[in-house]
């Protein structure tokens, strides 16, 4: 590798690291004789997960960081004075293969700024993903970032080479998006979602229809990534958008990032110190439960409560501001009703499930099922829980029990002759 490649790659690695949209997931694309890679690895530069949690590796890298637009938010705005770099289609693609040669890599990650035109980006971003494939014989992961208002010709040739397609929305709404991104609008982002979807539901219906070795088109789906922070949308507004965008039957996962305040000259944006991190924590866990626990947008905020709360998970948020829903008897409760419940998980609800046929389940065969029976046990019970559910000591209380002394757990003296029930004294236990 020359120095003049070394120090592109330099520029344009660190160019590439506030885009968060990076994963590999959904997709198999196995070798053939004669091919190089695959979709499966284990170490390198930037470590994405793949959907059975295995970790990989990526190179995640843009073509160039010059820039017609001018974004507010973005270190690679063309009014910014930042070292500019740009990578030729063929010193990409031979990096990309070397890198995996000397197993750095087992993918790439592909981004750019935008030059001369969205349509010109793209074009040469195609290129890159097009000779890994045909000329090299690349099977490892490819994730292409489609440039906003690239047309249908050079979205429907990427999709063919791509593993995941995505588009970054950035701003949660069209009105803040054209304050801080006037360039860009969101029928320019939303068009090359609208094409990545149509290509993949033609490339569904053309292998149903016994067309076995039709082309599949990104087989992973797309994604996108929303800024947290850098404009005033709360979170219930956040996540009816990411709802939404979740109703598309291609959109796989919707990524947040906390805005940090990079361009302090521009008055546009919150002169924050620090990103706000554990907001888009929260964020990611209500994005969970929206996708797998059933939950809706609704009910993970309300018009009264539209942040999300910092001090405690979104479920467990949930479970304490709607008491009349426990407690759950885990011996007889559906499948959907244990999920509801903190400290159950998608794989420990199955086992109750499916372990529960065969006798009554105890606190001790909970906790094997990997059940996090210091949350659970204020919401559920079983044959012989001997601890207070969250009607008898309030919701109140089992907040301050699992924030300020999570590790501690109060038995329930309960004296069926009394109206009261009496909790130890906080030094004898």
């Amino acid at each position: 590798m020359n120095s003049s490649v070394m120090e592109k790659l330099k520029i344009l690695a660190a160019s590439a690291k506030y885009d968060v949209s990076c994963a590999s997931s959904g997709t198999v694309r196995r070798n053939s004789d004669g091919g190089l890679g695959n979709t499966v690895g284990g170490m390198g530069i930037c470590h994405s997960f793949t959907e059975d949690g295995r970790c990989v590796s990526l190179l995640k890298i843009m073509l160039t960081n010059s820039c017609i637009y001018d974004c507010a938010y973005c270190i690679n705005r063309k009014s910014n004075d930042i070292r500019r770099a740009a990578f030729s289609v063929s010193e990409l693609v031979e990096l990309t293969v070397e890198f995996y040669r000397r197993n750095y890599i087992e993918g790439l990650f592909l981004s750019s700024g935008v030059v001369r035109s969205p349509d010109y980006t793209m074009e040469r971003m195609v290129r890159v993903v097009k000779d890994l494939r045909t000329v090299h014989r690349f099977n490892g992961y490819i994730h292409l970032k489609s440039i906003p208002g690239s047309s249908r010709e050079l979205i429907n040739e990427g999709g063919m080479y791509a593993d995941r397609m995505s588009v970054n929305l950035e701003i949660p709404s069209e009105q803040n998006l054209k304050l801080l991104a006037p360039d860009k609008n969101y029928e320019s982002v939303f068009a090359p979602m609208r094409y990545i979807r149509d290509g993949m539901m033609q490339s569904i219906d053309d292998r149903r229809h016994n067309m076995r070795h039709a082309p599949r088109f990104t087989p992973a789906g797309q994604s996108t990534q929303i800024i947290i922070g850098a404009t005033p949308e709360n979170d219930r507004q956040i996540l009816e958008l990411s709802s939404a965008l979740y109703r598309r039957p291609s959109m796989k996962r919707v990524y947040y990032s906390g805005y940090i305040h990079l361009n302090t000259y521009d008055t546009r944006l919150p002169a924050t110190k620090t990103a706000p991190l554990v907001r888009e924590n929260r964020l990611y866990q209500a994005d969970w439960l929206m996708r797998f626990y059933r939950f809706s947008a609704d009910e993970l905020t309300d018009k009264n409560s539209p942040y999300l709360d910092l001090e405690i998970d979104p479920k467990l948020g949930w479970a304490l501001r709607h008491p009349e829903y426990f407690p759950v008897d885990v011996n007889t409760a559906e499948y959907q009703a244990l999920l509801r419940v903190p400290g159950i998980g998608v794989r420990s609800a199955g086992l109750i499930i499916a372990s529960r046929r065969y006798g009554k389940l105890t606190s001790e065969q909970l906790k094997k099922m990997g059940v996090v029976l210091k949350r659970a046990a204020y919401f559920i019970v079983c044959r012989e829980l001997p601890f207070c559910t969250i009607n008898e000591v309030s919701p109140e209380n089992v907040r301050k029990a699992l924030t300020e002394q999570p590790s501690r757990r109060k038995k329930c003296r309960y004296n069926p002759n009394q109206l009261t029930i009496d909790f130890p004294d906080e030094n004898t236990g």
